[in-house]
């Protein structure tokens, strides 16, 4: 793995422990030389994690639309920064560029971004691996919901697995490097569902 997209929000959340863990997930991604790819704004968690990188001296790759460029929240100091013309062409050149996903804590963007990584893994669009950061319990119900669809016949359990979660962003890079996600392709039928 060379880089990590991050999801993350564009405001910093109210417990002090999310902007904490752009920090500590800074501190882990240089010590493992591996690049951050986010969406290349310079407020809330987005613009404190891509600083931080830059800070210790990491390759920070932001992707953002021309559109909130002119609304003046693009970061400038990064390594290198992207204008792109739409949100889907950010997120499609955030996904090429990364060999791996992880969310932090946000909105409505934020989970949008996490979902379609997640489904593209689902389908076998890619085989990268997929994690959350779970900071101060921020994603417990979202974990729970998603035991629920499993219950509930919506979500395979494998399909559920893709989704690493973990509190410490070393612990989960190194689970990304130790066990890559398995190959998926949701239209391969079990042979109990044959």
């Amino acid at each position: 793995m060379k880089r990590i997209c991050v999801y993350c929000g564009s405001s910093p959340g109210n417990d002090p422990a999310y902007l904490q863990a752009t920090q500590t997930l800074a501190d882990a991604l240089v010590a493992r030389d591996l690049g951050l790819v986010y969406g290349g704004a310079s407020v809330g968690t987005m613009g404190a994690l891509a600083n931080a990188v830059m800070d210790r001296g990491g390759e920070v790759i932001g992707i953002i639309p021309q559109a909130l460029m002119r609304k003046e929240i693009g970061n400038d100091h990064l390594t290198e920064l992207q204008i792109v013309d739409s949100m889907h062409e950010r997120k499609a050149a955030m996904a090429d560029q990364a060999d791996g996903f992880i969310a932090l804590p946000g909105g409505m963007g934020t989970l949008e971004e996490l979902f379609e990584i997640l489904t593209w893994a689902q389908l076998g669009f890619h085989s990268k691996p997929c994690g959350l950061l779970n900071i101060s319990g921020y994603y417990d119900h979202l974990d729970r919901f998603l035991q629920h669809a499993v219950k509930e016949g919506f979500l395979r359990e494998e399909h559920r697995a893709l989704l690493r979660i973990h509190s410490d962003p070393a612990a989960l890079l190194d689970h990304f490097a130790q066990q890559p996600p398995p190959k998926m392709d949701k239209w391969i039928r079990r042979e109990s569902q044959l």
